[in-house]
């Protein structure tokens, strides 16, 4: 008969097992995909799973050479800061307001704020696609950013007004007692307070923007000078021909700034949720 400490150990043991098991299963198509950017195209034909026979650097020196790599990162920077910049500004403006204004004005915008979340995007994007191109901001990587505002600012206000419920009101009429604005309140006093969740949403928008493929196929696929690094990387995959060893290389360029990002950064995603739950 097993005692109580005995069961709750295998409890442990066994959770510790299944969430070992889940990593793997999600880490092993990453290693797959290194590890096939390390063969000649020839040894990725003949066994996807082998380790290569060696280590086929120039892979990665050719696809750098190809891509226009500097070029190109330097798009993806641009569309994500435009992105994050406007996701953080509306987001956590639209939450203090929605919090510290309680009537049915505000309860209807929030409501219709957060709803986007709801539709698919597949169901709009070609409205979507026409919209833009009257505009002006289809083909431009400040006009993709800009995009980003909508489909980003839901889920983002909806993580900035759970986390402000937590913040007391006292705070803001000590502020308007000193004579501050609400804006100036805002800025000055409840957003450093935001600084937790503020990051969790810079990270979480950063890998989102970063390794998305859709929207930007169909806004700024058109040319060259305005493609992002996944889709430079789709370039090396063709109906009759694929590179295979060239597009795992490509693959493994584009997604390990924002991977880099995230390890470095995730520590404070798990202080802004335990941040949130401990005030809450």
């Amino acid at each position: 008969m097993m005692t109580r400490k005995q069961k709750t150990r295998l409890k442990w043991i066994l959770a510790e097992f299944f969430a070992i098991a889940l990593a793997a299963f999600y880490i092993y198509p990453i290693f797959l995909m290194v590890n096939n950017s390390l063969k000649p195209f020839r040894e990725v034909i003949m066994d996807v799973i082998a380790l290569p026979s060696r280590l086929a650097v120039e892979n990665y020196v050719n696809v750098v050479e190809r891509m226009n790599y500097g070029a190109l990162f330097m798009n993806n920077v641009i569309i994500t800061v435009v992105g994050l910049l406007g996701i953080i500004v509306f987001s956590s403006i639209a939450a203090y307001t929605i919090n510290r204004t309680r009537n049915r004005y505000t309860r209807i915008a929030h409501f219709l704020i957060i709803t986007p979340m709801l539709i698919p995007f597949q169901t709009f994007m070609i409205t979507l696609l026409k919209t833009m191109n009257v505009f002006g901001l289809a083909g431009s990587l400040v006009g993709l950013g800009i995009q980003y505002w909508g489909f980003g600012v839901p889920m983002a206000t909806f993580i900035y007004a759970n986390f402000i419920q937590t913040v007391p009101r006292e705070i803001d009429e000590s502020a308007f007692i000193d004579g501050a604005s609400t804006l100036q309140t805002f800025a000055h006093v409840i957003f450093p307070i935001l600084k937790p969740i503020t990051t969790t949403v810079i990270v979480l928008n950063v890998m989102w923007i970063w390794n998305d493929f859709l929207l930007p196929l169909l806004m700024v696929n058109s040319t060259e000078r305005t493609r992002t690094l996944v889709l430079s990387a789709y370039t090396f995959v063709g109906q009759f021909n694929t590179q295979w060893h060239y597009a795992m290389t490509a693959m493994v360029l584009a997604v390990a700034p924002s991977v880099i990002f995230f390890v470095l950064l995730q520590k404070h995603i798990v202080k802004g949720v335990i941040a949130g739950a401990v005030k809450g």
